[in-house]
């Protein structure tokens, strides 16, 4: 370690003792410390100082880059943790990053792709006529009033989209589980059940043992009807209930039947939705409300 980073080291932890934590004052004698101890590390930077100066081009005003410099130094020695790094390396970053904001609102961008359309950065707190002749900030002039509004419609609505995605596919899973299980209950009880071995003497020969049929394999046409009618579900859901989908086409229906069947399923639907909504704890906001509902009726 160098005797300038030595003594700036010693120079910063003088300047973090001698400042109180917050909600404390400072005392006389700590004020002083804390003034001198900055002052000279000012001084052990400035050939540092004068050459990022010079590097970002901003000679042309001095004063203001080297108060900048003096704010980076001030956030550089309250935030810095000397177990990560030395003082030195710290504070260069804070001194760049205060120069190079001090160049975007002084100057105009420098950049070729900006000299070629005549562009020139501007700060955003600069002052600007209004139409009634008052101070106006370019900020001001700019901000959208609206735009909290927006987001938060926009973040309310894909919150509730990814709520009826959910519960329309927890309402589908229910249906398949609920129709295999029938499946599954026709196919056990169509088997053929296995005959009862006839007791022998004992002396006689052991019976041979009785072979019990397994899980009956399920009908791939009972499947495949079980699909189409959760896929059916499923548009009457998304097109009835939510209005997230098309509506389910008819087609010509002269006597309303699929009408009327189309309202009943959307009917259960809803029931059973309902129901989940109050097991499941993914949507006990909607059960909640519910509930309130129901007791406000």
């Amino acid at each position: 370690m160098s005797k300038i980073t030595a003594a700036l080291e010693a120079s910063v932890a003088t300047v973090r003792d001698n400042t109180p934590p917050e909600g404390t004052a400072q005392t006389r004698r700590q004020r002083a410390c804390v003034d001198h101890a900055f002052a000279r590390i000012l001084k052990l930077i400035a050939p540092r100082i004068r050459h990022f100066i010079r590097q970002y081009g901003l000679a042309g005003h001095w004063d203001d880059a080297e108060q900048c410099c003096a704010i980076a130094v001030h956030r550089a020695i309250l935030g810095y943790e000397p177990e990560k790094a030395q003082f030195t390396t710290f504070v260069n970053w804070q001194i760049r990053g205060e120069l190079q904001s001090l160049r975007f609102r002084v100057m105009t961008d420098q950049r070729p792709s900006a000299r070629k359309v005549e562009a020139t950065t501007v700060s955003l707190d600069a002052i600007t006529g209004g139409e009634d002749g008052e101070g106006l900030s370019i900020l001001s002039a700019i901000a959208d009033e609206d735009a909290l509004g927006r987001t938060e419609a926009g973040a309310s609505d894909y919150l509730a989209q990814a709520a009826m995605n959910a519960l329309t596919e927890s309402y589908v899973e229910h249906l398949r589980n609920s129709g295999l299980e029938r499946i599954r209950r026709r196919a056990h009880n169509a088997q053929p059940k296995p005959v009862k071995a006839s007791k022998r003497p004992e002396n006689s020969a052991a019976a041979p043992p009785v072979r019990r049929p397994g899980r009956p394999p399920l009908d791939p046409a009972e499947l495949t009807e079980l699909e189409q009618r959760l896929e059916h579900n499923r548009q009457v859901v998304e097109g009835r209930l939510f209005e997230s989908a098309p509506p389910l086409d008819l087609g010509e229906d002269e006597t309303g039947l699929a009408r009327e069947r189309v309202r009943q399923v959307a009917k259960r639907a809803a029931k059973t939705m309902s129901d989940l909504a109050v097991c499941d704890p993914r949507f006990s906001l909607m059960a909640e409300y519910r509930q309130a509902m129901l007791a406000a009726h």
